[in-house]
């Protein structure tokens, strides 16, 4: 039978567990503010030398460029000390022979980055285009509803004519919390619209999926193992269906926090998602 939650404070973490693992949004930030606790608490982890990664389904700017806004926000978090979705891509192409594949990418520049950083060679998404590698990064830098006709126009002119098209999405997000009570769809929506489509179009292609690499998967998860040597690791989230579902799988401990998308009063909408704790927000009081 399952533990129920404990509550507990992001201070008795600190405390129990060698390596905190910390999402982004949600959990430090929203679209418009710094959470309450976030900001004392990186200066807390960085005064006592306490380990810590922040694990980001983040497929749309540089591991730098995140830095950066952190540091805008008050958070001297470094590049060293972040992991994004987007920045796993590259051990993803070298794993899967993918470095010179012609890829058409969804997202943003800073997107489009990662991909060529990876060793794919970019091309532009239009209806004709026949691409090795589709890579869903995110869901701004173009109109939602013509890329995903193109996307979808494209996978089934490439199918029907044989071809082989790898599926790619780093960030597996739905929706993620705009502030102010607002949400929005994230890449995960999309690439969840191509594949039922393609599941019509195609029944019983097991092969046209999306290969997930943020949380809740694995690749986010041992990279952070790689880089901290430690299983004794709690990932500090606030989304069941990611972060703490995604700790589950890799088998650490994980804590919600009650500020961004999952609610820890909802109980009753857990589906089987349980984390080891409660947390209120980030405040060290």
């Amino acid at each position: 039978m399952t533990r129920p939650p404990a509550p507990a404070t992001i201070g008795e973490l600190v405390r129990r567990y060698s390596v905190l693992l910390l999402d982004s949004y949600g959990v430090l930030v929203d679209h418009s503010e710094v959470l309450p606790g976030a900001a004392k608490l990186v200066a807390h982890l960085h005064r006592t030398g306490k380990p810590y990664l922040i694990l980001t389904n983040d497929a749309s700017i540089s591991v730098g460029e995140t830095s950066r806004r952190f540091h805008s926000r008050g958070m001297a978090i470094p590049p060293e000390r972040i992991i994004t979705s987007g920045s796993l891509l590259d051990g993803y192409f070298r794993r899967n022979g993918l470095k010179g594949s012609r890829c058409v990418v969804i997202g943003p520049e800073g997107s489009r980055r990662y991909v060529a950083e990876a060793g794919g060679r970019l091309e532009p998404l239009t209806e004709d285009a026949r691409p090795d590698v589709l890579v869903v990064c995110d869901e701004a830098g173009a109109p939602f509803l013509e890329t995903v006709d193109a996307a979808l126009t494209m996978l089934v002119r490439s199918l029907d004519q044989g071809a082989r098209v790898r599926l790619v999405l780093p960030n597996p997000d739905r929706i993620y919390p705009k502030g102010g009570r607002r949400y929005g769809l994230a890449a995960g929506s999309i690439a969840g619209f191509l594949e039922e489509a393609l599941r019509l179009r195609y029944p019983g292609r097991r092969d046209l999926r999306f290969a997930r690499l943020g949380k809740p998967y694995r690749a986010i998860f041992a990279e952070a193992l790689r880089r901290t040597g430690s299983r004794d690791m709690v990932m500090i989230g606030d989304q069941l269906a990611t972060d703490i579902a995604g700790a589950a799988r890799f088998g650490i401990d994980s804590a919600l926090v009650g500020t961004g998308l999952s609610r820890p009063a909802d109980k009753g909408r857990w589906a089987g998602v349980v984390p080891t704790c409660l947390l209120r927000d980030l405040r060290l009081e």
